[in-house]
């Protein structure tokens, strides 16, 4: 009990803070202001007057100068390695798109902002040595306004036929329509080939020359392995098994 009444006796000790009355001189608040107009002109004159550190890093800037703004355009900044840039439609050898329009940076895009149609090459064209790829892209379009900028159609794309490595942001355009890129705009930067191209692997699409080294079996409905009472699987009655020396046909679910 003494304790508990010792803390409270303490805090009734307590004194109240004194109330100081501000003077006419503070009142008119002109001693602060001359103050500040003071500390804005010690700054003025030192960045000034002080030679400006050009380092593009801002914050390692040293000297008497303390400016830190970037004069744009003569001073720019410089991107970090993984900025994503606009995109570009990476070119073939021939100056093609990569692009074999599979429609899967289109389905993965979270923004919906890339619109592709698909063509096929004529038989009979120019472009009869490019049927081993079964589409091209007629049209390729990217609303750069509604792009969200992450990168998700780059990753998506099995042909490395877009990319984002241009180290150029959206430049500003008068008119809605200037921010849709078609495949003209699109198209730019070194030609990128791989081993793996098909266009390179083979000249047509004949069937390749490889024999398959295990053989292939289609087992029908309700198939399974059937174990007897001595250990040995056998197949059950209704399964069909296809000959693997013999090409499997296949059937073609086309919409009616």
């Amino acid at each position: 009990m003494s304790s508990s009444h010792d803390h409270g006796h303490g805090h009734a000790a307590q004194k109240k803070p004194e109330l100081i009355e501000a003077d006419v001189r503070e009142r008119t608040y002109i001693p602060e202001l001359l103050k500040g107009i003071a500390i804005t002109t010690k700054h003025f004159l030192r960045n000034f007057l002080g030679e400006v550190d050009r380092n593009p890093d801002v914050l390692e800037r040293k000297g008497l100068s303390l400016t830190s703004t970037v004069s744009y355009p003569e001073e720019k900044v410089d991107y970090p390695e993984g900025y994503r840039g606009l995109h570009r439609l990476v070119p073939r050898e021939d100056g093609k798109p990569r692009c074999v329009a599979c429609y899967m940076c289109a389905t993965i895009c979270p923004a919906q902002c890339i619109y592709i149609e698909a063509g096929e090459y004529d038989e009979n064209g120019e472009g009869a040595e490019s049927r081993v790829i079964e589409k091209f892209p007629k049209q390729f379009v990217i609303d750069e306004l509604r792009c969200i900028v992450c990168g998700l159609c780059v990753d998506a794309c099995p042909k490395d036929a877009i990319r984002m490595d241009t180290y150029v942001h959206t430049p500003s355009e008068y008119h809605r329509q200037d921010f849709v890129y078609d495949i003209p705009r699109l198209l730019k930067g070194p030609a990128v080939s791989h081993p793996s191209d098909p266009w390179y692997k083979r000249g047509g699409s004949e069937q390749p020359a490889h024999v398959h080294k295990e053989a292939h079996t289609r087992i029908g409905e309700g198939a399974g392995l059937v174990i007897g009472h001595g250990g040995k699987a056998s197949l059950p009655a209704n399964t069909i098994e296809m000959d693997s020396s013999k090409p499997v046909p296949v059937m073609k679910f086309i919409k009616g």
